[in-house]
């Protein structure tokens, strides 16, 4: 059957699931897990870089700790913590509401 505009049921249900598999993507895309760990690990490298080799003056600022060092490596981790856990826990599909078949 057909409405007004010549769209079919069938029509509209396929319309609908192309639609709830693009939200799914999405939400797989923008999982924050991803976006946290990434930059964690993005700004983990360049602090630990910034750590590696510090300069006199920046270790009597923080007492003789290398702070960027420890820092870095701390960020480090934790974004290799979000994104494994992005891997072992994915965001499940999203489940199509079911309508009852006449």
């Amino acid at each position: 059957m057909s409405d007004q505009h010549g769209y079919s049921d069938h029509d509209v249900q396929r319309e609908v699931a192309e639609l709830q598999a693009k939200s799914a993507t999405a939400a797989r895309i923008f999982d924050l897990r991803r976006i946290i760990g990434g930059l964690f690990v993005l700004y983990g490298v360049i602090v630990t870089i910034a750590g590696i080799n510090p300069s006199d003056a920046t270790l009597d600022k923080a007492e003789g700790v290398n702070i960027n060092l420890w820092t870095g490596l701390g960020m480090l981790v934790l974004g290799i913590f979000f994104l494994v856990w992005l891997k072992l826990r994915p965001t499940p599909p999203a489940v199509p509401d079911e309508e009852p078949r006449e």
